[in-house]
């Protein structure tokens, strides 16, 4: 049986949502109590403030499927009673959205204060080091507190860390990594969001690890073998006990900043608390990665990469009868097109965007093979949901709206594939924090499973949520991909779905040829693919052609060697370079131009 609206609908929503704005004004007005700067206050005011999001989304939800023809006396000015009913509920979410963001700012400013203060006690402590040891000597009752605390700070780390086995090897595939074996033992210290925990070895060693390559470990069976050595656990305790070095910290602040920490609320989390963002909303992790350094950049994988014997380059060699550099086929030589994100969910009033882009890389499930190449989104006001590349524009595209790109590898891996990561780049109204958000990611493999390559064609790819080491996360939960009813409506709700749509277009042997003249592993924008080459034949000429004997050791000066790899990441100076290029190239004779593509 169909469910019946109650009696003048709107009306009804109208009554409650003014007792929901009466519930919000009094937490407004709770919240600037002094009593309110408590840390269970701020926990109780922040739960409120969860809940009655929650009853105005039900209020707001419930509007927007009201009918005029659902009252049954009609109204003159029903839409804009309407209208302003909706505004009135927006209203109050960006005021629970202000209050929740405030919480969390005085969390962390709470956090510094306590450890500031703790460093400065602990300061104090180490000079009257010595004064300390007189007095615990003469006194029992510090030793039984320094033991209590000890207590405290042993239940405090089983609480925050917990032990996981290895179900497989990993190598450390950067500087921070941890290495470890299939079967060992490690203390988780620190969860991240993207995937990554900083764990520590038996042996000390501290980095990140992938969550996928843990399960919990269950200590019942390594009971019996440290009860055996108890004892001589206990004298050792004892032994470093008396030594000063070894004595536990006596600050009364540690307790509290490290209950502070347990009630600090995360910028994602609270965003996505409170509506401001989707549920599968993540700090991008290929933002982060190109954070870390250079070995991520066009510019690292541009340079020329020596041999073993660091007498010769192994991606770099010269051909005497053309008088050119040599031509290097690559395992994986492509051209990809990106050609729209379709139904990437808005983010909430209390962010604002600054830019819409898809990142991309070669990926084999497990690290990053390439550099990470980045690709401007454009999107019309009327259309927020849809993202376009390479738009019409008059003169020359920029280089970084360029959806064509080409890419390179010789990885050998069955499970090789381009990982793309549609972003945003944002700032928060209320603190005016920058960040950048993942809207998701999706993996093409290249390869299927009997190592034929995927035939060139347009692929229309759905969005996974979280990051590329989550699984089973969605972009948006109002939009389950395991939505369930009819035919018709599953295929309704997958139109509605976060996807990408890419094109992978077949190489003829002019474009084949041009990208044989690449490093072999790259990614990057074919509108500046004649700059690389005619700087990879610079290379050929300075470093090949142009020195006397191979084994020679001179310092090399050339100005265009050392500056044009850094110049990839300047958008604004490739199209510079691009804009005299076509310009002189215009002033070529028909003649010229042919001689020069036959070089």
């Amino acid at each position: 049986m169909l469910a019946r609206w109650p009696r003048d609908p709107l009306q009804c929503l109208q009554r409650r949502g003014q007792e929901l704005k009466q519930q919000v004004d009094s937490l407004l007005s709770e919240s600037r109590l002094k009593g309110a700067l408590e840390a269970s206050k701020r926990r109780d005011i922040y739960q409120r403030c969860i809940q009655l999001k929650q009853a105005i989304d039900e209020n707001k939800n419930t509007l927007q499927k009201l009918k005029q023809a659902d009252e049954p006396i009609p109204i003159g000015n029903y839409h804009q009673e309407k209208e302003e009913e909706h505004s009135l509920l927006d209203k109050l979410t960006h005021q629970l959205q202000e209050l929740a963001m405030s919480i969390s700012r005085e969390n962390i400013t709470k956090i510094r204060e306590l450890i500031e203060r703790a460093d400065d006690d602990s300061a104090e402590e180490d000079e009257e080091d010595d004064d300390e040891e007189e007095e615990s000597k003469e006194s029992g009752g510090e030793e039984e507190t320094q033991e209590e605390e000890k207590q405290e700070n042993e239940s405090y780390q089983q609480a925050t860390s917990k032990e996981y086995i290895a179900v497989g090897d990993f190598t450390a595939q950067q500087a921070g990594d941890l290495t470890f074996k299939k079967g060992e033992i490690l203390l988780i210290i620190e969860k991240n969001p993207d995937g990554w925990w900083m764990a520590k070895s038996a042996k000390g060693s501290k980095g990140l690890v992938p969550k996928t390559y843990l399960e919990p470990y269950d200590k019942e069976e390594g009971q019996e073998s440290s009860e055996e050595g108890s004892e001589e656990d206990v004298e050792v305790g004892d032994e470093i006990a008396e030594e000063p070095e070894a004595k536990q910290r006596t600050g009364s602040h540690w307790s509290a900043v490290r209950k502070a920490l347990s009630e600090q609320i995360n910028t994602v989390d609270v965003l996505t608390t409170m509506g401001a963002i989707p549920a599968g909303f993540r700090p991008s992790t290929l933002f982060q990665l190109l954070q870390e350094g250079n070995q991520f950049r066009a510019s690292y994988f541009l340079q020329p990469e020596l041999t073993p014997s660091q007498l010769a380059f192994r991606d770099l060699m010269w051909n005497a009868k053309t008088g050119t550099i040599r031509s290097r086929p690559s395992h994986v030589s492509l051209i990809l097109t990106l050609w729209s994100c379709k139904m990437i969910p808005l983010p909430g009033v209390s962010i604002q965007v600054l830019s819409r882009h898809v990142r991309l890389c070669l990926f084999d499930g497990n690290k990053v093979l390439s550099n990470i190449h980045t690709v401007r989104a454009t999107w019309q006001p009327k259309k927020p949901r849809t993202w376009t590349f390479s738009p019409q524009v008059t003169g020359i595209l920029p280089c970084l709206l360029d959806g064509d790109c080409f890419l390179r590898s010789n990885s050998l891996s069955p499970d090789l594939g381009i990982l793309f990561e549609p972003g945003i780049s944002y700032i928060r109204n209320s603190t005016g924090e920058k960040g950048e958000l993942s809207c998701g990611w999706v993996f093409l493999k290249l390869f299927d499973a009997s190592g034929i390559p995927i035939p060139a064609k347009t692929y229309e790819l759905f969005l996974n949520g979280g990051t590329p080491y989550e699984k089973g996360v969605e972009v948006d939960h109002s939009v389950s991909r395991r939505a369930h009813g009819s035919v018709f409506h599953q295929m309704m709700m997958m139109r509605r779905e976060p996807q990408l749509l890419v094109k992978l277009r077949s190489l003829n042997r002019r474009s084949r040829d041009i990208l044989s003249l690449l490093p072999e592993i790259l990614i990057g924008s074919m509108c500046y693919i004649h700059l690389l080459i005619f700087y990879r034949q610079i290379l050929g000429d300075v470093l090949l052609k142009g020195r006397m004997s191979m084994r020679s050791a001179d310092i090399i000066s050339n100005p265009v060697l050392a500056t044009f790899p850094k110049l990839l990441e300047q958008p604004d100076v490739m199209d510079a370079l691009r804009s005299s290029w076509a310009e002189k190239e215009s002033t070529l004779k028909r003649s010229e131009k042919v001689g020069r593509r036959r070089d």
